[in-house]
């Protein structure tokens, strides 16, 4: 239903939702992850229920715009708790239509979802690739999914030299308008994941937060609110990985040999930083085997 205008400045009046699951997707190494993770932890603080799911390429290294490099993170907001990722997503953001393709072949659309797709491709210097991307749109809007086209490349340039290492940050502005979350909370999230950098960068960063809210607000006829209650009790947002790690600490366990690979990488990363502080250790093997083998003779 619609409710008053959201805050932050915003005129439009938002759809009131129970929940809503959205997709953010793009080639490795363009910040997806980071962009979702972003989303999940502004919406949490804001009082949401939250479940974060990775999409991760079957293939290592996979080629860039290719079906099978989909590379990303599910995000489901909830008016209250959550338990899972659930099934299909309302809405997708996708840098590039073939890493979209990959997740619409496998089902992981609402029928009818809205897609917000980078649309620099059809504007690339290879005729193939515009091709390509005009027959993916025109296949996605026949297919009955809503398709709004979205010059992330074009708006980015305007702030950054580089708009692959700035698209995510403009995308995250976009879900903030999108979902009506508090901006204050966007920039403070900001500068906690950009805290190492120098000020510059977390100023530019914001910059882009910015610019994508503004570009959401500008152009996109739609706007939703989960609404949720603020926790009055210390909360903790965390990641499987990281529970994980806490599960091996909490279990007495002494020696935890692993090799790390995506996507169980950051559990033995936070055990390096905190094992050694109650007395075990963490073993960095070659290969899986090893880790057995070293955790058998260990034992």
């Amino acid at each position: 239903r619609p409710s008053k205008p959201a805050s932050g400045g915003s005129g439009k009046p938002a759809t009131d939702l129970a929940e809503h699951i959205v997709e953010v997707i793009s080639d490795s190494g363009e910040g997806a992850q980071r962009c979702g993770q972003s989303l999940g932890a502004i919406a949490a603080r804001s009082g949401n229920g939250i479940w974060t799911v990775e999409i991760i390429p079957a293939e290592i290294q996979p080629p860039a715009r290719s079906v099978a490099g989909a590379s990303g993170i599910r995000i489901r907001i909830g008016q209250k708790r959550v338990t899972n990722g659930g099934d299909e997503t309302d809405l997708v953001v996708a840098f590039n239509e073939q890493v979209l393709l990959g997740r619409v072949r496998a089902g992981e659309l609402k029928p009818g979802a809205q897609i917000l797709l980078e649309s620099m491709w059809s504007e690339h210097r290879d005729p193939k690739i515009v091709q390509s991307y005009q027959e993916a749109v025109a296949m996605l809007k026949g297919s009955g999914f809503r398709v709004y086209e979205v010059p992330l490349e074009r708006e980015c340039r305007k702030l950054v030299a580089d708009p692959r290492k700035g698209k995510n940050m403009f995308v995250l502005g976009m879900l903030c308008n999108i979902y009506s979350l508090d901006m204050d909370l966007a920039r403070d999230q900001v500068a906690f994941i950009f805290g190492k950098k120098d000020a510059k960068v977390i100023a530019s960063n914001v910059a882009l937060l910015e610019a994508g809210w503004q570009w959401a607000e500008s152009h996109l006829d739609f706007k939703y609110r989960v609404p949720a209650v603020k926790a009055t009790v210390p909360q903790v947002v965390i990641n499987g990985n990281t529970a994980v790690a806490l599960g091996v600490l909490a279990s007495g366990m002494d020696i935890c040999a692993m090799y790390p690979i995506t996507p169980a990488t950051s559990a033995s990363h936070y055990l390096s930083e905190v094992f050694e502080k109650v007395g075990g250790l963490v073993h960095q093997a070659e290969d899986e085997i090893a880790a057995c083998a070293f955790a058998i003779g260990a034992s």
